[in-house]
Formats: C-alpha cells, sequence, structure tokens
C-alpha cells in the first residue's frame, strides 16, 4: 500500500493521489490537465492545506502551485491611490505582503493567519473583519487559469465574467488558478487596541446596526468569548490612531508566543486530561491577556502566529442576528457542559455581490468555534451548527461542516448561476472531488 502523501494542516483530511506534481508555468499546468482529462483521472490543486475541509483531496493528480509564487505585474496607482497587482496563485500571504510593502503597498484587509497561498485564500472564501470591507474575493480583479480543455483563459468583470466569477470564488470547480489580479492600497499602519472586557457590554455595544454601534464606529473589529465565562478578549484595529507607539518585542513574545501558543498548548492538553478544570481554565485565560495598544504595519496586526493545532468550523449569520445566535451557544455549553476550551471568534464584513460569498447580499456577522485537537468535536459542532442554520447561516466553505448542495442551494441567489457555469466550463468534472459533490452537486 503506497503510503499517504499529503495531509491538511489541522490533520482532519488526507490524499494519495495517483500523481504529484509541482508545475512552474501555465503550459506546464495545461499539459498536466490535458493528460489527465484524456485518462479520466481528476485533478485538484492545493495550497498550504489550510482548509479543514476535504476540498484538496484527491485520488488523482494533485498540483502543488508552490513555485507558482512570483510578482508578474504592479499596474499605475489609480486616483484614490490604489494599484492593481498580479502574483501567482501559489503566493503564500506573509510573503505577498512583504513583497506589497517593499512597493509602498499593502492588502486593504485580511483574516488573521497568512500561512495559505492566495489562491487558496480566494477560492475557499477566507475574509479579514471590518463592517466596511469585503472579504478576499472582493479584492481579485481578473484570474488567469487552465480550463478543463488545458486552455490558458483571462477572466475579469469585462472578459469572461461568468467564469470570473466562479474562478475567484469557487473551490477551484472553474480551472486550476495561476495567478491572482489583486486590488491593493497605498501601506498604512494600524492601531491595535485589545482588552477584555464584559460580554454583556460587547454584545450591548455592537447590537446597533444603524451605524451607532461599536461595530460600525472602528475600521476593523472582532472579539473572542471564552466559553463558561462572561469575558470577551475585543480586539479593535484603527487607521487613525492616538499616537500609540510599537509593541515592544518582549511584550509581543509574551502574549504571542508564551500566553496564545505555549500556554494554550498546556491549557488544552490539561482540559483534555481533566474535564471539570475547563471553566476554571478558561476564567483564568479570559484575564491572562491584558489591555494592550500599539501602531505597527497593517499586515502585522492583522494576523497572529497559530501554533496549536485545532478544528474549527465557522458560519455566516446576518449581523443583526449574531447576539441571539451568540446567547443560544452560551446556554447549550452551560446546559451541556460540553468540554470547550478554545474561545469563541466573532467577526464582522460588508455585503458583497460575489456568488458564492458567505457575505453575499447581506450585511454579516462570522461566529467560529474550535476545538482542541485531542478533544472530539463533533457534538459540540453539530450543536451550534443547528444553531447557525436556525439564524439563515452560511458554512464557511474551507471549515468543517455537514451542508450539502441542497442545503445550501436556497441561501445563495447565485448558486444556481455558479453550478451552470461549473457544468459548462467542466462538465466531465476533471476539477471535481467527494466535497465539491458534497456542497455544489454532482
Amino acid at each position: 500500500m503506497c503510503p499517504v502523501v499529503w495531509r491538511n494542516w489541522a490533520r482532519t483530511a488526507s490524499a494519495d493521489p495517483e500523481l504529484v506534481a509541482r508545475p512552474e508555468s501555465d503550459e506546464e499546468v495545461a499539459a498536466l490537465v490535458r493528460w489527465a482529462a484524456a485518462r479520466g483521472t481528476r485533478v485538484r490543486a492545493v495550497g498550504a492545506g489550510h482548509s479543514f475541509t476535504d476540498c484538496a483531496v484527491t485520488d488523482g493528480v494533485l498540483l502543488d502551485l508552490d513555485a507558482m509564487d512570483g510578482v508578474e505585474h504592479v499596474g499605475p496607482p489609480a486616483p484614490d491611490g490604489s494599484r492593481e497587482v498580479r502574483v501567482g496563485a501559489g503566493i503564500r500571504l506573509h510573503r505577498l505582503c512583504r513583497e506589497l510593502a517593499a512597493r509602498g503597498l499593502a492588502l486593504e484587509n485580511m483574516g488573521d493567519i497568512d500561512r495559505q497561498s492566495i489562491a487558496g485564500a480566494i477560492s475557499t472564501g477566507t475574509h479579514g473583519t471590518g463592517a466596511r470591507l469585503g472579504g478576499f474575493a472582493t479584492q481579485v480583479r481578473a484570474v488567469r487559469l487552465v480550463t478543463a480543455a488545458g486552455d490558458v483563459v483571462e477572466a475579469d468583470a469585462t472578459r469572461h465574467p461568468e467564469v470570473f466569477e466562479l474562478a475567484r470564488l469557487g473551490l477551484g470547480t472553474a480551472g486550476v488558478v495561476t495567478a491572482v489580479t489583486l486590488r491593493v492600497v497605498p501601506a498604512f499602519t494600524l492601531e491595535a487596541h485589545e482588552a477584555p472586557r464584559p460580554l454583556a457590554e460587547v454584545l450591548e455595544a455592537i447590537e446597533p446596526t444603524d451605524g451607532s454601534g461599536l461595530v460600525d464606529a472602528h475600521d476593523h473589529v472582532e472579539f473572542y468569548w471564552f466559553p463558561y465565562t462572561d469575558v470577551a478578549l475585543t480586539k479593535i484595529n484603527d487607521r487613525a490612531g492616538t499616537g500609540a507607539g510599537p509593541l515592544h518585542p518582549l511584550r509581543r513574545l509574551l502574549d504571542d508566543e508564551i500566553l496564545s501558543n505555549g500556554a494554550l498548548t498546556l491549557t488544552t492538553e490539561l482540559c483534555a486530561s481533566v474535564r471539570a478544570f475547563t471553566p476554571t481554565i478558561n476564567r483564568v485565560a479570559a484575564r491572562a491577556l491584558g489591555e494592550r495598544r500599539y501602531t505597527a504595519p497593517s499586515y502585522e496586526v492583522f494576523t497572529s502566529p497559530r501554533r496549536v493545532v485545532f478544528r474549527e468550523m465557522e458560519y455566516a449569520i446576518p449581523r443583526d442576528r449574531v447576539v441571539p445566535a451568540l446567547r443560544e451557544v452560551d446556554a447549550w455549553l452551560r446546559r451541556t457542559g460540553e468540554n470547550v476550551p478554545f474561545p469563541v471568534e466573532v467577526r464582522f464584513a460588508a455585503a458583497d455581490d460575489v456568488w458564492l460569498s458567505t457575505a453575499h447580499g447581506r450585511d454579516t456577522a462570522y461566529v467560529a468555534v474550535h476545538q482542541a485537537r485531542r478533544l472530539p468535536y463533533a457534538r459540540y459542532f453539530r450543536a451550534v451548527e443547528a444553531i447557525m442554520t436556525e439564524h439563515a447561516g452560511r458554512p464557511h466553505w474551507g471549515k468543517l461542516h455537514r451542508r450539502r448542495a441542497e442545503d445550501l442551494a436556497a441561501l445563495y441567489p447565485r448558486f444556481d448561476d455558479a453550478c451552470r457555469v461549473r457544468d459548462a466550463v467542466d462538465p466531465d468534472r476533471v476539477f471535481g472531488n467527494a466535497y465539491t459533490e458534497r456542497v455544489l452537486g454532482r
């Protein structure tokens, strides 16, 4: 028996493909796709493996695009200072940020991890937080991809616009994306203000959706609520700050490595061994990270190191439903005593028009639940999923969930259009796998 040759970061999916290929050009990708299609073999591209689902798994050809990671083109500035930058699909976000910073540029918004490839991030709907900002897919202006026929196609809002819509957020079902053109902005700094606050106070502050609440008053707002506690760690980032200085390296080491990663490893291990300790440990953890305020380049504020392996599920719900949804999660946890030593993460995004975006057509709140690798997650995730489903929740395409195409079709006004384009560009499902069949249909 051949050994498993690929696993994702969370160890929730693995693959033993017939062939692992590492192309360095569009021509090589096209040749591999044509070869696979002629043999009736499926093709999936893989990035950093940071999806928790089996979306990259295949027993056919697995394309590793790490070598296609260059900055291909930087366009002229627009009147607002933004530019269009074309990069190879395999470039990791942390390297992209450095390349942009060297040119005086930055991504407008980011999630909290920078290990993903750009193609993987956009294809699964990765997002950050900000009531006036969308996810990664909204920053995409064009893609270059290899189709199931082995053709290299440029697609944007005017050239092959429907292929563009599926390619910029479609789980790789439109073809193998080999390059992405992004709208980027002049480099900027953020002032970060992080502080533990009473959960009731945070929920009251975020509840208004008329522009008067906490979420609309700042550029980027998120918070982490620790189960079995009444405390939330708030993280607020703004471009216009009050002049806070940079974070001292020793404070960064203490907070981001020793407490956020090292201590979390120890506490999750302890909670896995002695369930009764979890509420007490969560109360201590909720207060261990004290208030801090600092200024840094945007990409250093947006992202944090994640060295503790966990499982994650995230749902996008209408923003005005997040408070009742969280209260229901809290009630279920307190009723069942489920062993959950990880915080619940809440973020926000503006409505957009990307066909398969979880924020399509509605201002959105994201509720993410996590579980330590050694602890069971199925019952917890199923309970939260049931709550989010009652609140019209859409699951993150790259995180664990149990929804199927028949469940999802009613949640996305353009779902049928996405499936129609998929049928047109890949009728033989060269780019399909078990996951795409579950969530988009056969």
